[in-house]
């Protein structure tokens, strides 16, 4: 309910002026949700790839007849994307693409936003699996034999990751706390760089997003041992998971959603939410989700999506912990 509407309700007025009142609130809320949307809609992607967003915004388009513009805003670690959103009216027309780019930013300490105040949750859009992959001249075919041979040689191995701080680099460090071996981090600037380092073997493993690590495995470039989801990826469902591995603990899901700026109308977010769920269950759509790497997400509602996102806080807040911040900033040394 709007703010003037809880004001009304609270105020001192008659019962029956009261209800008049509290009706034509609800019903203006309510034309409100109908008539979105009325004009173009902005989906910010930040830090990561827009090929999701564009899918879904085809779809989006379609459905309301109203363009869907989808606008890249890379850099500052999400920062200038989450600054583009929270800069605009909260009615639904501009909202941001989050990944676990704003939850770990968040989980260790860098976002000057209040990830769960200053954004509403709007639709989860999919899960994106993380895979292991070692180069061949590494002698192990799972995660057991990798860590074998990783304590037998400590210091030999290095893993490659997208950046120092990113999903990729928690994971190399996170095997290193809970499996007591000694890999050695080598940060890269992009997801490709690290794959392509770990296939000339400059690197000997990487935790590379799926669809990266998919063509180099059926290749014979690269051996995957594991995949980060609690579940099986579809793009890779041989694989096992890290949980299967014996890591009970090693609960990495990449994920997409839209999220909007807080005070957003209930009515609106709703609307936007049926929509995607809609959309990315469409059955020409999800072939060409999960080939740009978005595999089929719960079907979550709003309130579902934002537990969800605080749940991933609350995951990476535990692994920065067990890893120690000072391994996870730029201040590392290698």
């Amino acid at each position: 309910m709007p703010d003037h509407c809880r004001a009304v309700r609270r105020a001192p007025l008659l019962p029956a002026l009261a209800a008049v009142l509290i009706a034509a609130c609800c019903g203006a809320t309510s034309a409100q949700a109908q008539a979105f949307p009325s004009h173009p809609i902005k989906i910010i992607v930040g830090p990561g790839p827009d090929v999701f967003s564009r899918i879904i915004g085809e779809d989006l388009k379609q459905a309301w007849g109203q363009p869907v513009i989808v606008e890249p805003r890379p850099g500052a670690g999400g920062k200038i994307a989450a600054n583009d959103v929270l800069s605009a009216p909260p009615d639904g027309y501009t909202m941001l693409f989050a990944t676990p780019t704003y939850t770990l930013n968040t989980a260790m300490g860098l976002a000057p936003y209040d990830l769960m105040k200053d954004f509403t949750p709007v639709a989860m859009a999919g899960l994106i699996s993380y895979a292991l992959v070692v180069n061949p001249s590494v002698p192990a075919k799972s995660v057991a034999e990798l860590v074998a041979y990783a304590k037998q040689h400590p210091g030999k191995l290095n893993c490659a990751s997208a950046g120092i701080g990113t999903v990729p680099h928690i994971a190399c460090e996170y095997l290193n706390k809970i499996a007591g071996i000694e890999i050695v981090h080598v940060p890269y600037s992009t997801v490709n760089a690290g794959m392509i380092a770990t296939v000339s073997n400059v690197t000997q493993m990487f935790f590379g997003v799926a669809t990266t690590a998919k063509p180099q495995i059926e290749s014979g470039a690269l051996r995957g041992l594991a995949v980060s989801t609690p579940q099986r990826s579809l793009l890779l469902p041989s694989l096992p998971t890290m949980i299967e591995a014996g890591y009970p603990s090693f609960n990495m899901p990449g994920w997409g959603g839209l999220i909007a700026r807080a005070g957003t109308p209930p009515d609106v977010v709703a609307k936007i939410n049926a929509e995607v769920q809609r959309a990315v269950r469409r059955p020409d759509l999800q072939p060409r989700l999960l080939a740009a790497g978005l595999e089929p997400p719960p079907q979550y509602d709003p309130a579902q999506f934002g537990e969800f996102i605080g749940q991933d806080i609350a995951r990476w807040k535990s692994y920065v912990a067990a890893i120690g911040i000072d391994k996870l900033t730029p201040g590392e040394q290698h």
